[in-house]
Formats: structure tokens, sequence, C-alpha cells
């Protein structure tokens, strides 16, 4: 979608499976995400896989490398594949950046006090980290 000779910026929401970006996100979480922004070091990113562009994947963006975007899981201990395995991502594999978190409310949260706690952590923005990057970096 183009507009004013500009690509249209599209919003979506995705569902996180998975612990690879634990502690920043969890497995049911549902993501804002924004397509085709631009990427910066640091942001949470959602990509197609590079062996298999069917699936998509989400990781935090380390750094620009030749032949795109390192990017990694935040869990160190999680064994999933990411530019570790499959090397620097083609940026046109890159297709948004996640904006917001949202944590969904589990049916259990009936007291009023469950349900406070969660409504004040449901929401949290997702802005570039740049210190995720170093750290990842780092590993």
């Amino acid at each position: 979608m183009v507009e004013n000779g500009r690509p249209r910026k599209r919003f979506g929401v995705v569902e996180v499976t998975g612990a690879s970006m634990v502690p920043t996100l969890t497995n049911g979480d549902r993501v804002l995400v924004r397509y085709g922004a631009a990427v910066r070091p640091g942001d949470v990113v959602v990509l197609r896989h590079p062996f298999q562009q069917d699936l998509l994947v989400i990781k935090r963006a380390v750094e620009r490398r030749p032949g795109g975007w390192w990017v990694l899981g935040d869990n160190p201990y999680n064994e999933t594949g990411d530019s570790t395995v499959y090397g620097p991502v083609p940026a046109e594999l890159v297709l948004a950046t996640a904006v917001l978190r949202f944590r969904p409310r589990e049916e259990d949260q009936r007291s009023l006090r469950a349900r406070l706690s969660w409504a004040a952590s449901a929401l949290r923005p997702l802005p570039a980290d740049a210190s995720a990057s170093s750290r990842l970096r780092a590993r």
C-alpha cells in the first residue's frame, strides 16, 4: 500500500509462542506491531524465518551487519533458532517492529486484587532497548 509516494504504515496484532523472548515477552502475550517501520538496534521485530519463510519469528534486532540484521532472543537459556543459527536476516524478511505488549487476562483472575494487578501490568510499551542490544551483542 502506497500513499503520497510513501508506504503506508499498517498495524497488526501477533501472538507470542515459546520462551525465546522471556522476560520481555512470554508465551501467550499479544504484541501490537507496525509493519514497514524503520528498524533500529534494540527493536523487537517480527520476521520471516530465513529457512522456513512461512514461519514468523519474533526476536530482538541487535545490530546491522553485512547481509542484514543480527537477531537474538532475549532468553539466553532458550535454544530456539536465531542469528547464531542462521546468520544475519536480510532486511526484506524483517516485516514489523513491536510497539506494545498486551498480556491477556487469565480466566481465574476474578478477585479485585487479581484484576488490578493484571491491569497494572497488562500493557507495556516496547521501545527500542539499546542496553539489551549491547548486552546481547556481547553473547
